[in-house]
């Protein structure tokens, strides 16, 4: 099967390669129609490395994927040929302790789409399992859909998040993670969510939203702007998103006491943090990686209208110009948010 493999760092080709496609009992067939290039995927093509991972033969990039299901196994009973579909990239082990105990992201033997070695989905058709196939309402476009994936991140961070109705929220960082997190605490209940980052781009496209102030860092600082909105009391609720070590230096200035601060970002290096402002105001910090059981609830607030992430679609590239939609986004544009590559549909 033709697909976009990374032969080696900073060399990609489409490709045919040999993808096994055995359907299961418990598994669906699936025609890829969208899929999104993340940020881990572009980090993978220039650096062959993400930590631990380490991208030692050919794979097969992508993760954020939508399709039409094309067959399904013997034992599938809610999906059937036709069904439009999005997929959750990370399979667990069922039986393990993380995954019993309702946190299956943090099983160490889960099995995620484009994560050494594990081949991705830029390839015309995929087999996945069933319990992590996902049909989508009639008004969720393929595009909407490959966007679901990394809007779970912003769904796990705003549950983490704790909130409380009317609360106000910062989030550090206007990359998509940063605005679908912003996106999905405005649907968690927040009254406004101050977005701060440097690229004023980035900036005015977060801004577009209802409930969200942008404040560019280089031109404010960040802790005048949210004591000026909050009377002097800080914010409910930051969240850092940019994974700058620089954002650390004064990330705990704008919260308030007893706020809540949740780590979405992820430095490359390990970064100082001031443990006792942390104390002095009995800040609670939560982390993220990745996300567990929240795949229905972000396509349910797609499909509600609470939260559109069609403003976010950049650029659409087709499949056969795969290569340079890699290339466009490993460009860092300050204008793009999401870069998707387009299959031809049913």
């Amino acid at each position: 099967m033709k697909a976009l493999v990374l032969e080696a760092t900073k060399q990609l080709s489409l490709r045919e390669i040999d993808v096994p496609q055995v359907v299961g009992p418990h598994d669906v067939k699936i025609k890829i129609a969208r899929v999104g290039v993340c940020g881990s995927d572009v980090h993978y093509y220039l650096h062959g490395k993400i930590g631990p991972f380490v991208v030692k033969e050919p794979m097969i990039l992508g993760h954020e994927a939508a399709g039409t299901v094309v067959s399904v196994g013997s034992a599938v009973k809610h999906l059937k040929p036709g069904d439009r579909v999005c997929m959750e990239p990370g399979i667990p082990d069922p039986n393990s302790r993380a995954s019993r105990m309702g946190f299956y992201n943090l099983d160490p033997a889960v099995s995620f789409w484009a994560t050494p070695p594990i081949h991705g989905c830029l390839m015309p058709e995929v087999v996945h399992p069933a319990a992590y196939t996902f049909k989508l309402p009639d008004n969720v476009s393929f595009g909407e859909a490959a966007m679901v994936e990394p809007f779970a991140v912003g769904l796990q961070a705003a549950t983490k998040a704790h909130l409380k109705p009317g609360d106000t929220a910062v989030v550090i960082g206007a990359g998509p993670i940063g605005i679908m997190v912003a996106l999905a605490v405005l649907a968690g209940g927040a009254s406004r969510v101050i977005v701060a980052d440097i690229a004023d781009a980035k900036l005015q496209i977060a801004a577009q939203y209802e409930g969200i102030i942008a404040v560019n860092v280089r031109e404010t600082l960040l802790r005048d702007r949210v004591m000026e909105l909050t009377d002097g009391w800080g914010a409910d609720v930051l969240l850092e998103c940019s994974g700058s070590p620089k954002a650390f230096e004064t990330l705990l200035d704008s919260v308030a006491p007893a706020g809540r601060v949740v780590l979405v970002g992820m430095p490359i290096e390990p970064v100082l943090f001031d443990v006792v402002s942390a104390q002095a105001r009995e800040v609670t910090i939560e982390t993220v990686f990745r996300y567990a059981n929240v795949y229905d609830k972000a396509i349910a607030l797609i499909a509600s209208g609470k939260v559109d992430l069609k403003p976010l679609i950049s650029e659409l590239f087709s499949f056969e110009e795969s290569v340079a939609a890699f290339e466009r986004a490993a460009e860092a544009r300050p204008t793009d948010i999401k870069i998707q590559i387009g299959f031809p549909e049913l």
